[in-house]
């Protein structure tokens, strides 16, 4: 007990030390790309941390209409090619439709509607780094903070190589560890300290904060520095910072808090010639950070309403404008599905959100899958656009609906994303489990089986 006091008092003095350099004017710059390095924030220009999107006008391309969105959800859950969909789309400060379709269980049916959570896998990171930078505003800690300042245990196998992490590394997987070290691990059943532990033995790809690999196990040591910040859970710091002021009110942490949901989409693989529901995976959600978080699609239309710019009150948008920033390149996301090769020109990653340019245009995205759990969501900022889709399967036959959503958006006539009997020419007939849900008064509305991926 006498050394644990010793240690909070040390942190607390930490804290105490930093405060006036953390509320200077690094606390809300936007970090800057400079090829595959950027070790430390740098004070930004006299418009510091202000969105600076690369189109002037905001206005979407004639043809986008969600209906024709809605429609193409529609066909993808009919007769049962997956069993449920939730699809958000938000534009300029409005939800222009937040609904469910298809099914919670191939096997006790139940509709998908607004209000079903879903398991968010890696889209949990934005979480995460949103949290963090919430900090970092209010002067408690900086981007630039050490690791071991925080989390004095954590080793790496490199003489002297922990104690050049920072908060910065860790949130956009600097940490020079190889791509998802320890994953099998977790996928093991492994708790979470002990495999923090064996990252003192990993091999090292390169030193902290030269070179990208995405990591879940090393992401979610922020949970650490955010409990030595706040003396709270990171999961109890999200609730109170995110979920409750912006009004997610169905949004948890962990299989307790789906379990716990009046209504939650099960898990489904392929079997038996069709879909089979599962009981969910405890593992990874042990890497609350990386892959945590369990939310509804009305609870994500409101994340995207804040992470367009229409919470100031909870984000603003300095912060914003770092959190976005792309901080080391990303080459091998350019690869991949046809509308990666044909789209993306360059990306990386930023603090727990992926940065493209999209046929010219900045996107702000993640990603995220773990056992029969799909999800994407997506950011244009220059056309005040938020789009996210979760689906409880397995397929990625959903995928393409979001760059179909971005072209449209976009006025890109060029790209098949979708399966060719998906028609999203003109819109159907539809059945909805709910009405859309409304934008909430504290929003703007006056401007516009694998690892979590």
């Amino acid at each position: 007990m006498k050394e644990q006091r010793i240690r909070q008092a040390c942190r607390l003095a930490l804290v105490t030390a930093l405060l006036p350099f953390a509320v200077g004017s690094s606390a809300q710059s936007a970090m800057h790309w400079k090829g595959t390095v950027s070790r430390a924030p740098e004070p930004a220009a006299s418009n510091i941390g202000l969105p600076t999107p690369l189109d002037s006008d905001t206005q979407l391309a004639d043809g986008f209409d969600v209906q024709r969105f809605e429609a193409a959800a529609n066909q993808l859950v009919a007769n049962g090619r997956i069993p449920g969909l939730a699809m958000a789309i938000v534009k300029d400060g409005r939800i222009l439709s937040a609904r469910g379709y298809g099914v919670t269980d191939a096997r006790n049916p139940q509709p998908v509607d607004a209000h079903t959570v879903f398991r968010l896998a890696s889209l949990s990171k934005s979480f995460a780094g949103t949290v963090t930078g919430m900090l970092v505003n209010d002067g408690v800690l900086r981007w630039d903070s050490h690791l071991t300042d925080y989390v004095p245990e954590f080793r790496l196998s490199a003489p002297n190589a922990a104690q050049q992490v920072t908060v910065a590394d860790v949130l956009s997987h600097r940490v020079g560890l190889t791509h998802n070290a320890f994953d099998r691990d977790i996928e093991a059943n492994a708790d979470y300290h002990s495999v923090t532990m064996k990252l003192a033995t990993a091999p090292m790809k390169c030193a902290p904060g030269e070179c990208y690999a995405y990591q879940n196990v090393a992401f979610s040591l922020i949970g650490d520095v955010v409990f030595a910040t706040t003396g709270q859970f990171f999961g109890e710091t999200v609730a109170r910072r995110i979920f409750k002021p912006l009004g997610m009110h169905d949004a948890s942490y962990g299989l307790d808090g789906i379990q716990a949901s009046a209504r939650w989409a099960r898990p489904h693989v392929r079997g038996g010639g069709g879909w089979v529901p599962l009981t969910p995976k405890p593992t990874y959600y042990r890497v609350a950070p990386a892959a945590g978080v369990n939310a509804s699609i009305s609870d994500m239309a409101q994340w995207l309403l804040a992470q367009t710019g229409h919470r100031p009150d909870v984000l603003p948008a300095p912060l914003l404008a770092t959190l976005h920033a792309p901080l080391v390149d990303t080459p091998s996301e350019i690869r991949g599905a046809a509308w990666r090769r044909t789209r993306l020109s360059s990306a990386g990653y930023a603090l727990g959100w992926r940065s493209y340019t999209y046929s010219g245009h900045q996107v702000v995205f993640h990603g995220g899958a773990v056992q029969g759990y799909r999800g994407a969501m997506a950011l244009l900022p220059g056309k005040n656009l938020g789009v996210v889709l979760l689906w409880n399967s397995e397929s990625a036959l959903p995928s393409g609906l979001l760059p179909t959503i971005l072209d449209t958006a976009l006025g890109l006539t060029d790209g098949q994303w979708l399966d060719d009997d998906i028609d999203i020419a003109a819109p159907s007939e539809t059945l909805y489990a709910t009405q859309p849900v409304k934008t909430p008064a504290g929003a703007d509305s006056s401007a516009a089986t694998a690892s979590p991926l």
